[in-house]
């Protein structure tokens, strides 16, 4: 995994969830928001430079993606937990019809609240940003949050408990040989 990579799920494992039981949490949290700060100053370096943007178009940049991102974060930890829930009720052993279409419905909800933020965002953004800049800056940010999900889906992979039934990694156990 590449230094950029470790360092930005380093600064998303807590948000996800991701802390392991028994840490202390304190050192942990101020850790994480001190890489968290750099990756933000590392992204507002990069789409500033990629997008050739002026000091006036950098700073409100920043404060828009900083305000709405402060609405964008309670739904996503709510969107977390509705998933987790909506796993946990469809893999019991009597899943609760009822619960799972008001974990569906509410899911959708946040799913709509979410868009409609990000639109807001847009539109905000559309004020001071040409077309091509506006296209451009969407086009790396799409590219940044596929990053991020695929580093957050290799730490899971590694760090997640076997399953039942799991296999260890390794070389299969030769099969006996049929005879014809």
């Amino acid at each position: 995994m590449t230094r950029h990579a470790f360092v930005l799920l380093l600064a998303l494992a807590p948000a996800l969830g991701a802390q392991q039981p028994g840490d202390s949490g304190a050192g942990e949290n101020q850790e994480a928001r001190q890489l968290r700060e750099q990756i933000r100053q590392r992204w507002n370096e990069h789409v500033r430079s990629t997008l050739a943007l002026s000091d006036e178009q950098a700073a409100k940049l920043e404060d828009t993606e900083q305000r709405f991102e402060v609405q964008r974060t309670p739904i996503r930890a709510r969107q977390r937990a509705i998933a987790q829930a909506l796993r946990a009720e469809t893999q019991s052993g009597s899943p609760n019809q009822d619960r799972v279409t008001q974990l569906v419905n509410e899911q959708q909800d946040n799913q709509l609240k979410l868009q409609q933020i990000n639109r807001g965002e847009d539109r905000e953004i559309q004020g001071y940003l040409t077309p091509v800049q506006r296209a451009r800056y969407h086009d790396e940010r799409r590219r940044f949050q596929e990053k991020v999900q695929d580093v957050v889906r290799q730490y899971r992979q590694q760090h997640r408990p076997p399953a039942p039934g799991d296999r260890p990694a390794g070389p299969r156990p030769a099969r006996p040989r049929r005879k014809p």
